[in-house]
């Protein structure tokens, strides 16, 4: 009967060692406000239906934003491409191919090669180059996510005003949304 209690007792005493510690309770809202951004205008404003924001920083809205100009912009070239190719325009050879999502099947693997190996090369120097060897020491980095002139080219975007700047950002990240709905 000694031998059951004190089994109990030391089975007790090492279980409370796996017990999880009382911890008090601590806030993990980062309470950052994203409604001043450039995309966050009428007519919605700021959209975050599912609360999402409340689980990042800036840091993490920055990398999404770059992320979403990234994908508007594959999708705005992807609906130029649609409708070049539904009015009829084709590279020579391609006479046969279809428009639309049914070229998809139709393609041969060489040009799945090619569109690839551009991915790849496109994504890697479309990218923030600030530390890659090579880059000007001078150059700082992007301007704003999505930002890759890389130091090298600006086409007059330095010469204007901010508020020309953020409507113009605001514009591009508008027909992204539209082009990523419309394909």
């Amino acid at each position: 009967m000694k031998f059951t209690a004190v089994s109990v007792l030391a089975l007790a005493a090492s279980a409370s060692a796996f017990a999880p510690a009382s911890q008090s309770a601590s806030s993990t809202a980062l309470k950052a406000d994203f409604s001043k951004e450039v995309g966050a205008q009428v007519p919605l404003g700021y959209f975050d239906p599912a609360g999402l924001s409340e689980y990042f920083d800036q840091d993490d809205f920055d990398r999404l934003r770059g992320v979403e100009i990234k994908h508007g912009r594959i999708a705005m070239l992807a609906v130029v491409g649609y409708l070049t190719t539904y009015a009829g325009v084709r590279f020579p050879g391609a006479d046969d191919i279809p428009c639309g999502f049914a070229a998809l099947s139709a393609l041969p693997g060489m040009v799945w090669a090619q569109m690839i190996a551009t991915l790849f090369i496109m994504e890697y120097a479309n990218r923030d180059q600030k530390d890659t060897p090579g880059v000007s020491a001078s150059w700082s980095g992007s301007e704003f996510p999505g930002d890759f002139r890389n130091g090298a080219l600006d086409f007059g975007w330095d010469k204007q005003s901010d508020a020309w700047k953020l409507q113009k950002r605001a514009v591009e990240l508008n027909n992204g949304r539209a082009a990523q709905m419309g394909i």
